[in-house]
């Protein structure tokens, strides 16, 4: 029986990699036979990684990168390119974020949340995809949010809901521009999941908000993304693109 969701043999990029949804998405694929070269600035964390990875008896690269700085991302994409001989896949997920309301936000704070979530996003994406042009083939998943479509009643998510905004509407340009080229774009939008950066908010009524508003009443749990990022990172998708895909416990349905 055909696997369509098979991504053995493949080699892919995840950026954010060395904590949190990062490091799920790269042991995901690791798991289904994928070699993985794996980006964040924090290189002891993605050594850690590593060898979770490498018990899969896959190849696993560690890049040292900062998304916010084009330089590093060329070398970093060079070095993979070097290493790997091609890129299939990448996983876009590096991001950062802020609860802080609007009138209190300091241009800092925007400014920064902007360089990792959307202009991060891009300048990944558009290097990566000089390589998967030459290739003729590539699967990018941008990793947005179910805050794509929605923001949060009660919570103050002005600078985070528009970088994820604009990383589907990036999605949806980049995946017009290259549809003719092998390549698919298209975002991943997680519901509240446990990470380490959603484990920094320790409000109480943040956590009752999320199980009042979402029609399963919960987070989504370790493992929940993975049939969506493997559909998305396979040929089992090879006729979608520019598509977001929200796995957010349905709380965008109500």
């Amino acid at each position: 029986m055909k696997n369509y969701f098979d991504v053995s043999g493949k080699y892919a990029v995840v950026t954010g990699a060395s904590s949190g949804l990062g490091r799920q998405f790269a042991i995901c694929l690791a798991e289904q036979g994928c070699n993985v070269a794996i980006m964040a600035r924090r290189v002891e964390k993605l050594e850690e990684v590593k060898k979770e990875i490498e018990t899969y008896g896959v190849k696993c690269l560690v890049v040292p990168c900062d998304v916010t700085d084009t330089l590093k991302i060329k070398e970093a994409v060079e070095q993979v390119e070097t290493e790997f001989g091609r890129i299939d896949i990448l996983v876009n997920n590096a991001a950062a974020g802020f609860a802080t309301p609007a009138v209190e936000t300091s241009d800092e704070l925007w400014e920064n949340v902007m360089k990792t979530n959307v202009n991060g996003v891009f300048y990944v994406a558009r290097e990566v995809g000089k390589v998967m042009l030459k290739q003729n083939y590539g699967r990018i998943i941008n990793i947005g949010s179910f805050h794509c479509q929605v923001t949060m009643n009660g919570f103050p998510r002005s600078g985070y809901s528009t970088a994820k905004g604009a990383v589907y509407m990036m999605t949806k340009a980049l995946a017009a521009e290259w549809a003719k080229n092998g390549i698919t774009v298209n975002t991943l939008g997680p519901g509240y999941f446990k990470s380490e950066m959603a484990d920094k908010v320790t409000d109480q009524r943040y956590d009752d908000n999320i199980v009042n508003n979402c029609p399963m009443g919960r987070r989504g749990n370790p493992g929940e993304l993975n049939g969506g990022l493997l559909f998305l990172a396979s040929d089992a998708s090879s006729y979608v693109t520019g598509q977001l895909l929200l796995v957010d416990g349905g709380w965008t349905i109500v």
